[in-house]
This record gives structure tokens, sequence and C-alpha cells, in this order.
């Protein structure tokens, strides 16, 4: 994620070009940070302007909340069927089907066997791009085999009823290599406007994992490009590196909590920091993203990360941190009409603070920060922009919901 600043004044250009403007912002107004927490690491300094604590924004938006589904077991993850049902993910191992009625269906039959410890357990869900014609569905997971697990994505075809069910289940990619950890596991998936499978992946936490981030031979602290089937796409930058894993996309992720594809068709993602740290980044084909070489924050012990700087020639600098963390996850572009003062805000769900994160951005970069629905009273794992313009959240808790959020008249 980290260039030195020449390398990364280049990169920055060339985003910028690439990003294009943002829609305005209605309602907005700079002013201070919205952060107001002293930093765990005071004597690392930002790359460039409004990397971390951008102006604080007020949009005076305020939310409406409405609970469509609670009891659930740590909700990951959702997706929009086209005939109004909701998919959602419970990390314990059930899929559900939330209808338009308010109503949870069983667990959806036929998923595999789920390594459901620690930060393990079911997470994302999509559907595929053709779901209209061929039904099928896609979900990542945390697998186990003999005394080590992984992360794994699967699909299958979606049949809907009383007893909702999957057939022709087919495990598409697996981490590698799997290790004895029941944490980072990544996990998030974003369809590509060619149809291409982003998975993002987690180094596992324990060190064995960590410096593997910067290892083309694994899977592990990265972000992977699959096509539907599981097989490579030809383009992958790293396809004819000998030794390397074809799959990968970019390289030097920590544990990859968000993804997205903005309206210009770019693949955006969040990822934890350890004690400080959390980053938002735009991964591009073979960029190292510098876990653990390069990063800002420290150890949970505030011991440095050892051998760790801030800026290197050869890595890609965040668009953005958070030192404290938010422990981020789970985002969305809004470019609905239903909160017209948010259009073209990039929406991220908080897990520690409990609130929705909204980022400006311009030219590639972000110029503002707004904490939206700080009352909403859970832990946000992931945020969704309904096919009606509402916002939807879901909260990762022993009686986890799902919430829909309009404009408070």
């Amino acid at each position: 994620m980290r260039t030195s600043l020449l390398t990364a004044a280049s990169a920055l250009a060339a985003a910028l070009v690439a990003c294009g403007p943002a829609p305005a912002q209605t309602g907005s107004t700079p002013g201070a940070p919205v952060e107001t927490r002293p930093p765990n690491a005071p004597e690392q300094k930002p790359a460039f302007a409004n990397q971390t604590r951008a102006p604080g924004l007020s949009s005076n938006t305020q939310g409406q909340y409405q609970t469509l589904a609670s009891g659930l077991d740590h909700p990951w993850g959702m997706a929009f069927l086209p005939a109004g049902e909701i998919l959602v993910t419970e990390r314990a191992g059930r899929l559900r089907v939330l209808t338009k009625d308010g109503k949870l269906s069983p667990p959806v039959a036929g998923l595999p066997a789920v390594f459901a410890e620690g930060q393990g357990g079911l997470l994302d869900v999509a559907l595929d791009p053709a779901y209209a014609t061929n039904g099928l569905i896609y979900w990542s997971y945390a697998e186990a085999e003999g005394g080590v697990n992984g992360t794994a994505v699967a699909r299958g075809k979606l049949s809907l009823g009383a007893a909702p069910k999957l057939e022709n289940v087919q495990v598409i990619w697996r981490q590698a290599p799997k290790m004895d950890s029941a944490l980072h596991f990544g996990g998030r998936l974003a369809f590509a406007r060619d149809g291409k499978l982003f998975i993002t992946t987690g180094e596992r936490s324990i060190l064995p994992g960590r410096v593997q981030a910067q290892h083309l031979d694994a899977t592990l602290g990265k972000v992977i490009r699959i096509n539907t089937d599981g097989s490579i796409p030809a383009d992958n930058p790293f396809v004819k590196t000998p030794g390397a894993k074809p799959e990968i996309w970019s390289l030097g992720h920590r544990n990859i909590q968000a993804a997205a594809i903005d309206p210009a068709g770019h693949l955006w993602t969040v990822e934890h920091g350890a004690r400080g740290g959390d980053e938002l980044n735009r991964p591009e084909p073979g960029k190292n993203h510098g876990w653990p070489v390069v990063t800002y924050g420290e150890e949970y012990s505030g011991k440095p990360i050892a051998g760790s700087v801030t800026q290197k020639d050869g890595f890609e600098q965040p668009v953005y941190y958070w030192d404290p963390v938010i422990a981020p996850s789970g985002m969305a572009f809004y470019e609905a009409n239903l909160f017209p003062a948010l259009k073209g805000s990039l929406l991220i769900g908080s897990l520690r603070e409990q609130h929705v994160d909204r980022l400006v951005l311009k030219d590639g970069k972000v110029v503002g920060e707004e904490r939206l629905f700080t009352d909403i009273g859970g832990r946000v794992r992931d945020v969704r922009v309904g096919p009606d313009g509402a916002i939807y959240v879901v909260t990762d808790d022993d009686n986890g919901k799902v919430i829909r959020i309009t404009p408070k008249r």
C-alpha cells in the first residue's frame, strides 16, 4: 500500500485521472476531523494531505431505522434477490432467506461444512451476474481440514420455497496454505463489471501467516481474482510469474473486511490494521500494499511492528487510514436518490464505533469524513444499498439484526 513520496505522487496522479471527480455533495460543510481521540502512533505522519483525519462533514442526515429481522447469530453478509428477498449469512454457518413480509426462512440446506470458530464461519454471499438466468449464488466461508483451516468460496443453484436449498454445490476456490488459526479470514466477494470475481483474504493473524502476505506462492493477505467457475483469468498479473499463485490480483494485505466496485468499475477494499492502521485501498493488478513491511499502526502490545515503516519504494500508500481504528467492515458506494446529500459517497460500516462512516472522494482522494447513524446500537458488519435506495446494514452481535435505514422525516 505504500510508496516513497515521489512514487506515491506519480501513482496518485494516475489514480486521479482514472477515477475522475465524484458527484457534488449536498449540504456538506468542511470542519474539524470527526476523530478526536489521540492516535496510537503519534510519531507516524501521513504521506499526503487528508490521508487520515480528513475534514469533518455535516450532511444533516438522520436515519429512520426499521428492523427487518432480529435474533440472528452474528450475521455477516447479505445480498438482494430480484423478487425482493434478502439473503443473509450467519457466521455460525446458516444462510437464511428474509422474505418481503419480514419472515426468516429455515436455514438453506446444502452448504458444505463450515468451520465456525473465532472469526471463522459463514461469511459473505453474492449473486452471479447472470443470476436471473442461472440461479447461482456464491458464498465465502471458513473450511477446516484436519488441524488446519482456511477461507474457501463455493457456488450453487439456489432453490427457493418453504424449504430453500442449494443444488450442484461446487467449491471453486480455496486459500493456500491452510493454517491453525481462528482469525483473519477476509472473505468479502465482489463481482467486477466484466464478470470476474474478486475474493479478499486475511493473513490469519499468526506470525507464520503474516509473513506470507508478501509471498506470491501463498494466497494469504491477498486480493484474488477468478472466473465464475474458479478458473484463472488469462490477464491476471502473476499468471506468467514462476512459482506464483496465478489467482493473485494484489498482495500485502492484512485482513480485508470490505470490497466494493465504484461507479467507474474500480475495486476498492478496506482492511483492518492492528492497533491503528485501518486502511482504505484501491487495489490494482500486481500492486503490493505493504503489510507487514509498510503500515500505519503498531502491535496490540503498543510496540512497533518489527521492521516496518510507513513509506517505502515499491509499496502502495493507502488512500486513507484510521488511527485509532474504527474496525471497518462492509461498504457500498451510494449512487441512489433516497438520500440526496449522500450521493457519490462511500459508506463503510464500523464494528468498534458502531456507526456508518461516510467518506467523500474527489479525484480518487478523500476530502471529507462524516459519522452517520451513530445511534444504531450495534456493531455494523455489512452495508448495502438496496434496490429501493435505502441503506441496509447487519449488526454483528448475538442478537444480530437486519436494519433498513430511510431518511428521518
